[in-house]
């Protein structure tokens, strides 16, 4: 049995958190609204089903090769200096496609090359997240719970939103308040005070390599999330790249695109239930409790893939929403205070890189095996996979039987051996 124990009340919103938390929640808000826009002006553009898959790729792949390296200079320049870096850079692609949007020029390579400079960008600010949280909150999985409840209300309110300014204004609005979320991002992310950290003073070809082999090392020493990432290749090949590109479409044809819009905000609202629950409760065994509840992630595409009516479609995005709210808090918080810090922005761009990497080859194939076989089949085939990735999740001794850290990890990777 699960022992399950509740939270305190600590303080939690000092200043850094406040700042931290408002620039990604808006920022999360931003790219909340996104998705939609991409599914909906990538086809307004004659670009079809392949095109939403290419698109999508075309940022997932440059995350997926580059997130290595943005982990490395994580550590070595700090990771603040890296997501500012990567706000930056964002402002500016978004607000060329949005250009091109607003007056009507929007050829497919130009909106795969600005979503790749996008992806790069974001693989150097992803593994600044990990490190960033245990350095502005004592109380790390009530910090993940409030943010993944941010993430919940970008999610509820982003796509309703955004399919609305699509329909009156276009998506090329919805691209220019995404590129000004990264940058009230990168200003609250410059006003932080954050304490010091010890930083690799290595330089060179040979110092990159040897930060690469040390966060391998210790991503490969805990069995417990290389299983998971393993899991998560196939997830991402059958189940998570499929969704976007095969779902927009079937909910779009059958119940019209603010019924796509209004899947997406069910889904945020089940995410917002799920990350209050992740932030009261604390299971003695995280990943054995994240992975029961992730079985709800598989009512998604089975819903899609049955052409479920809009309330039944709504309430299986609410409970997959939920369920994967839950697991994520309960991944975060594990990884933040079983990795020591000094190895943390490591250790994550390989847990990054391993649980996306398999996105952009389901994205890139949904179209044209949807095409071969149906996308009910391809959807429906994800739900099975879904479900029974959970259970191999819970049959793994070392995800199962992992147990709460009561605090971070802070103790150096490299202990000296006895006289």
């Amino acid at each position: 049995m699960i022992d399950v124990t509740i939270g305190d009340n600590g303080r939690m919103w000092t200043r850094e958190f406040s700042l931290y938390f408002a620039g990604r929640a808006v920022a999360l808000l931003g790219d909340g609204m996104l998705p939609v826009a991409v599914a909906l002006a990538v086809r307004d553009a004659g670009h079809g089903d392949t095109g939403v898959g290419l698109v999508l790729a075309s940022w997932m792949t440059p995350a997926v090769a580059l997130i290595l390296f943005g982990g490395v200079f994580a550590d070595r320049f700090g990771a603040r200096r890296m997501m500012i870096g990567a706000d930056v850079v964002r402002v500016a692609t978004q607000a060329v496609v949005a250009y091109a949007l607003i007056t009507g020029n929007v050829p497919l390579w130009l909106l795969v090359a600005m979503s790749a400079v996008a992806g790069g960008a974001a693989a150097m600010f992803q593994p600044g997240v990990a490190s960033m949280v245990p350095l502005i909150a004592a109380d790390v999985q009530r910090a993940n719970g409030v943010l993944r409840v941010a993430d919940a209300g970008a999610q509820l309110l982003g796509p309703a939103l955004s399919a609305t300014l699509v329909v009156l204004t276009g998506p090329g609005t919805v691209y220019a308040i995404n590129a000004a979320t990264f940058a009230v991002s990168a200003l609250c992310l410059l006003a932080l005070r954050l304490p010091p950290v010890a930083r690799a003073a290595r330089q060179g070809i040979a110092s990159m390599r040897h930060d690469l082999r040390e966060g391998w090392h210790e991503f490969r020493s805990r069995s417990w999330m290389w299983s998971v990432i393993l899991v998560w290749v196939v997830f991402g090949i059958l189940v998570f790249g499929p969704i976007i590109p095969l779902g927009s479409g079937m909910i779009t044809e059958h119940l019209g695109e603010n019924a796509y819009g209004w899947a997406m905000s069910a889904m945020g609202g089940g995410t917002v239930l799920g990350g209050l629950v992740a932030m009261r409760v604390r299971p003695d065994r995280p990943l054995a409790a994240g992975a029961a509840a992730l079985f709800g992630f598989a009512l998604i595409p089975l819903s899609i893939s049955v052409q479920a009516p809009l309330p039944l479609l709504l309430a299986a995005h609410a409970v997959g929403g939920a369920s994967w709210a839950f697991w994520s808090v309960m991944w975060a918080t594990s990884i933040q205070t079983q990795v020591p810090r000094d190895v943390l922005n490591r250790v994550t761009a390989y847990e990054v890189a391993g649980s996306i990497m398999g996105i952009p080859i389901g994205q890139v194939l949904a179209g044209p095996v949807g095409g071969l076989v149906g996308p009910e089949l391809v959807l429906g085939t994800s739900a099975v996979v879904g479900v029974a990735g959970c259970a191999l999740l819970l049959l793994l001794r070392p995800i199962r039987n992992l147990r709460r850290a009561t605090s971070p990890a802070t103790l150096p990777t490299q202990v000296p051996a006895p006289a």
